[in-house]
Order: C-alpha cells, then structure tokens, then sequence
C-alpha cells in the first residue's frame, strides 16, 4: 500500500515526504541517513524546542527583526509543540549531528508547516514562513539545542524531581517518627554492634535525602543560564543586540524560571560544565537512594529465616514457582534505577570532556542520558515512597529478640570494668551461648541489677528511646 505524500524543495533538490507529516525536507533527509538505534528524545526535550522557538520569535520581534504578522503564526504553533501536539512528528533517534542540528530543523519545520497552515497554506509551501528565515531568525542549532538542554532538564528537575525526592524524604520522616521508640541492634561491617532505634536509621535516611534535596539547589542555579544569543560559534553573529535578554525574560515569565542571559556564550556552547554538575548530583544521590533501597531489603530479608526486622508491604506480586512468596520488587527496580543512573553518570561526563573548541559535538547523548537520569531517579524515588516506604510496618518481636541475644551492648562496660574484662565477657557469652548479662554474673564482675542498671539499651540507643 503506498502511503500519500508530497514533494519538498531544499537546496540539494526535492524530497518525497508523507503528506500527513508537518517535518520538512532536512527531517526527511536525516530519516534516511541516520538509521542507526531506538532511542529518541523524550517528550519533555521536544516540548521544551517549543519554548524556546516561542521566546525566539517574541525576541525578534521586540528587536525589529521579524514581522508582527508571521509572529503572530509562529508563536501559536510553537505554544502547540510545546502542549504536546506534534510528538509524534519528531521521528529521529538520538543518534544524529552532534550539535543536534537534525532536531532542532525539526522543530522550525513542524512549526514552519504549521504557522503555514493557520494562514490557510498546505505543507511544505515554506512561505510565507520560512523554517531557517523566521522559525530559526537570530539562532542556530550551535546556541539552540543547549539552550533546550538546560530548559529541559531544569524543568524536569522543578517539576519532577524534585517533588519526587521531597515526597520520600516526607515518608522517610514519617517513618522515623512512627519508629522513634523500636529498639533494635545497629550492625557495622555487617557484624552486631551497640543498640539504635529504627527510628535513628530512618533518620538517617531522611537526612540523606535532604542532602540530596540541597545538592540538586547547589546546581541549579547555573542550570538557569543560557546560551541562546551566541550563534554559531559564541561571537552572536546574526543576533541582534538585546536578544538573548528579551529571550530570557519570555521563556522565564513562560516558565516561572528565572533564566538569564549566559555573559560568556562561548562556554555556554563549548562546553556544559553545568549539566556535568547536575548529573554528577544526580549520581551521588543514586547511591544516597541504593543504600536506603539496600538497607531496606536487607532488613526485610526472611520473613523466617533472614533479618526479619522490618516488614515490607504486600505489592500483589508474588513467584512464579513459590506460591505466596513476597518479594521486595518496589526496592529492586529502585536499586536498577540507580544503576541506570550511576552509568549514565560516565557517558555524560566522557561526552562533556569530549567537546573540541568552539563547539561540543555530543549534546545529544549527553542530554538523553541526563533526562533519562532525571526521569527514573524521580519516578522511582516517588514510587518507592508511596509503594513501600509508607507501608513498612516493625516487628517488635523480632527486634527485640535481636537486642536481647545481642552481645555488644557490654560495650557501655567499658569505663566500669575495662576493655579485657569487657572481651572476656563477650566471649564467655558468645562460647557457652548465654546471654552477655548471665556470662557477666558468672565471671563474677557483676550482680544482676548492677547490670541491668549499666546496660540499658533504651538509655544506650539515646535519642526518644532514653527518654521513656
């Protein structure tokens, strides 16, 4: 079955293109070129070009450069892609020009085609406007697709990380208050060691995620500094003077950002150092959250015949071979997340030091691994809160069977009796398989009620616990 099309003109001749498809000539050219992959930008990097083509538009007009008339097609078409409309007519993989040129004519052609329309012409008429002429006046791909680069990903961070950490630091919180008073043992180098709260160690996580929350405000503010206005090579050639600031001012009332005009476009073109920083914040909060996911199973583990002192919520999910087995899949994918992550960390950073003068030329790996980051950090760091962290409930009797067997709440003897006396306990304890409490009358260092007074958990653990 032959698909409808039609015929575009570009300057290395006509090009046949599926009539019901608003892309143009070059996106048509690149379908052909460039098969290589699956991957393709997601939606936000898109819908972020029709911010920007809208901000550029409403800039050039404010310099004098483009007529109020074609201005007035350009900004409601892009307001369009910007709305989600026209995704489906991005149909390019990641793998392209490493200035993202391919995508960012893409976008001046579905924009192009569609301001067209509104004024009553078919697609691919290029007039009255013009793709490179109007949709694309005073940019280039070299200052347009970092720019969508930074919108994009502040967006997501604003937007969709950030609300996604806040919610589990929230749940985290919860928790730590919900077992403020839970004693239980603290384990280092996987080995018992002196008595905690569950409450402290959900503490801790919740204090990771404020860290993680703080992290992500440090780079944001240089991730709200644009390049647009440099051009080409950062010089500003074909941009008129106040541009880049008019630009700024409509993209940030569109947004409720507070972009600005990078001062030195140049580095904003060579390199992005900044969204090297952002992932490099993302990649430390990826191993903040797979401790926590870690912890967590691991506390989980059992129910008979593991650590058994927290009980996850039931997911619906079980084995395929063990009937009625639950597993801690809310803290698996999580755990798969941050691996994710973690890797994309490295090919963002080789893809930032790989830049050569004037120009990175591997903004588009680069970005679709930082969105892809942004995206499963968030949607996993809000599905752990809600699925699992909120649902986790103690078992007391398990806890407190752990502190009782538990050998090394004797350390608290250290001042009283000395540390050789102190070992000698815990060995007696650990040999004849008594408490340390009974191998400490035994030895004779001690009465019960000397003991008990000296080795309170509740008073060791400190914290709520102390105060009962």
């Amino acid at each position: 079955m032959n698909t409808p099309s039609r015929i575009e003109h570009d300057a290395f001749g006509p090009v046949k293109i599926p009539s019901n498809r608003y892309w143009g000539a070059q996106t048509q050219r690149a379908l052909g070129l460039f098969e290589i992959g699956e991957e393709r930008f997601p939606t936000v990097l898109i819908r972020a070009f029709g911010l920007q083509k809208y901000a550029a538009a409403r800039a050039n007009v404010q310099c004098g450069v483009l007529a109020t008339e074609l201005a007035s097609v350009i900004e409601p078409a892009a307001i369009e892609l910007h709305e989600g409309r026209w995704d489906d007519h991005f149909p390019l993989t990641i793998w392209q020009t490493g200035s993202g040129t391919q995508t960012n004519m893409n976008a001046n052609e579905v924009i192009a085609n569609r301001a067209n329309e509104l004024l009553g012409q078919p697609l691919g008429t290029k007039t009255p406007v013009h793709p490179n002429d109007h949709v694309n006046r005073s940019q280039s791909s070299n200052d347009s697709f970092p720019t969508v680069m930074h919108v994009a990903a502040a967006i997501e961070v604003n937007r969709r990380l950030r609300p996604a950490l806040d919610e589990l630091r929230l749940a985290l919180a919860e928790r730590s208050q919900a077992f403020a008073d839970v004693l239980k043992v603290a384990r280092t180098h996987l080995m018992d060691a002196v008595p905690m709260t569950m409450g402290q160690t959900f503490g801790t996580f919740e204090h990771q995620l404020s860290n993680a929350l703080a992290r992500i405000d440090d780079a944001l503010p240089r991730l709200l500094i644009l390049p647009q206005g440099g051009t080409a090579a950062g010089t500003g050639l074909n941009a008129p003077a106040g541009f880049d600031g008019f630009f700024c001012a409509t993209l940030a009332e569109a947004t409720g950002l507070a972009f600005v005009p990078n001062p030195h476009k140049f580095e904003g073109m060579a390199a992005h150092d900044a969204l090297v920083e952002l992932s490099g914040a993302l990649n430390t909060i990826a191993t903040s959250l797979l401790k926590i996911a870690n912890d967590i199973r691991f506390l989980a583990s059992g129910p008979r015949c593991g650590l058994g002192e927290l009980r996850i919520p039931d997911d619906g999910l079980t084995s395929s071979i063990m009937p009625g087995k639950c597993n801690p899949t809310i803290a698996e994918v999580l755990v798969q997340a941050c691996f994710q992550v973690i890797g994309n960390h490295q090919t963002i950073t080789i893809a930032n030091a790989s830049g050569n003068f004037e120009l990175n030329v591997a903004k588009p790996v680069l970005v679709y691994n930082l969105l892809q980051s942004l995206r499963v950090l968030a949607d996993s760091a809000s599905v752990f809160a809600r699925r699992c962290v909120r649902g986790l409930d103690v078992d007391r009797e398990q806890v407190t069977t752990n502190v009782q067997r538990s050998l090394l709440a004797v350390t608290a003897l250290n001042p009283v009796l000395g540390y050789d006396r102190v070992a000698q306990i815990t060995a007696t304890a650990l040999r004849d398989r008594v408490t340390p409490r009974a191998a400490a009358i035994a030895l004779g260092f001690l009465d019960g009620d000397e003991y008990d007074r000296l080795v309170d958990p509740a008073l060791l653990a400190g914290g709520t616990a102390s105060k009962r």
